[in-house]
């Protein structure tokens, strides 16, 4: 069985080891033009100065209209594109492996930030900068405005929209691709009966509420070349009766690695609001590894995984493949080096900036 210093592949992308960064919104894009800037070098940069495997981007919108907030970063222009280049070299120079999630809110976009606009929450109104939300159907989510469902152009748009973005994000010199299909956002609305109630081929049967999925799959793995890692991110249960499950993304799963996906981000929640989540040290690893076994995919565990040892464990125990950490990486960027250091594991990518802080032998 793996451990969790040991390097893993996924087509020409190996990552020096098993702990990855998940995406984590920044809301920090200043002029509300979707390119990153400084605060994302440091950010990012330090992430993989700390010794990450993999270090994936926050939520980057494919569109304009698909931003969470107007502070979103994008990858839709060349702008955007040039500028997370200077991010992507120095995270590759500092040893780990670039990743970016490509993001569509759907429904939950033109929201407002979670800080800096005085308490403010739900739909930003155009007149402050918001938008027009699309989504699979009229279906609001809790508190925000209507969406507009997306005819046939709006869903050809979205797939082409993700197609360009990937390009795009290679040009910059992203490794490893990640489709955001969790958490409530616009795949995981098409991929939910609560969210979509739609009577084409894009609604009612599993099959047809998998569509937009798989076809972004399909057309992002045609657009990139194959050393390129394609990773779905997925939430395996909506908690909410009649809802997506884990039952489902099991099989959804199954089927996007038949369509070139290569990894899969298996997370939880985000579509309807207000419900009960089991919280708890590793409470989302049990989906990981439910669909791991189910469908024999190689897949990443997330949910309070705070310490070395809980880490090492899901790794060494066959739940998963990798384990992304969020929280715990804000408050300690440089938590793999200190894991190494508590599992009794030589690494050779300490920075030699900071080896004078290296913990004394014991």
């Amino acid at each position: 069985m793996p451990t969790l210093f040991d390097p893993l592949s996924i087509r020409g992308a190996t990552m020096r080891n098993r702990i990855w960064v998940s995406p984590m919104c920044q809301y920090s894009v200043s002029l509300r033009d979707g390119v990153p800037h400084d605060w994302h070098f440091v950010h990012l940069g330090s992430l993989a100065t700390g010794g990450a495997g993999l270090v994936i981007t926050e939520a980057t919108a494919v569109s304009p209209e698909g931003r969470i907030s107007p502070e979103d970063t994008g990858i839709w222009n060349d702008a955007q594109r040039d500028a997370w280049a200077r991010i992507v070299g120095f995270i590759a120079e500092r040893g780990a492996v670039p990743g970016i999630q490509l993001a569509h809110a759907g429904r939950k976009a033109s929201t407002w930030a979670p800080w800096g606009h005085d308490g403010k929450h739900g739909t930003v109104p155009q007149a402050d900068g918001g938008w027009r939300a699309v989504a699979p159907s009229a279906v609001a989510f809790s508190g925000y405005d209507e969406p507009l469902a997306l005819d046939a152009a709006g869903i050809e748009k979205v797939v082409g929209d993700f197609t360009a973005a990937a390009r795009r994000a290679v040009d910059a010199g992203f490794r490893v691709l990640e489709i955001h299909g969790a958490h409530g956002y616009l795949v995981h609305q098409f991929l939910s009966p609560l969210s979509n109630v739609r009577d084409d081929e894009y609604g009612g049967s599993l099959e047809n509420r998998a569509r937009l999925l798989l076809r972004i799959v399909r057309a992002v793995r045609n657009e990139v070349d194959d050393d390129i890692a394609v990773i779905v991110r997925l939430s395996a249960s909506d908690y909410a009766e009649g809802g997506w499950d884990q039952e489902q993304t099991a099989t959804v799963a199954g089927w996007a690695a038949e369509a070139g996906a290569d990894f899969f981000d298996i997370s939880s929640g985000g579509l309807v609001a207000g419900v009960r989540i089991p919280l708890g040290p590793g409470y989302q690893v049990p989906f990981a590894d439910f669909v791991r076994h189910e469908s024999e995919v190689a897949v990443g565990a997330v949910g309070l995984i705070t310490t070395p040892q809980q880490a090492a464990a899901v790794i060494e125990e066959g739940r998963a493949d990798a384990v992304l950490l969020a929280r715990e990486l804000l408050r300690d960027p440089h938590f793999p080096l200190r894991a190494a250091h508590e599992l009794g594991v030589e690494i050779d990518y300490w920075p030699g900036q900071y080896l004078r802080a290296r913990w004394p032998e014991s």
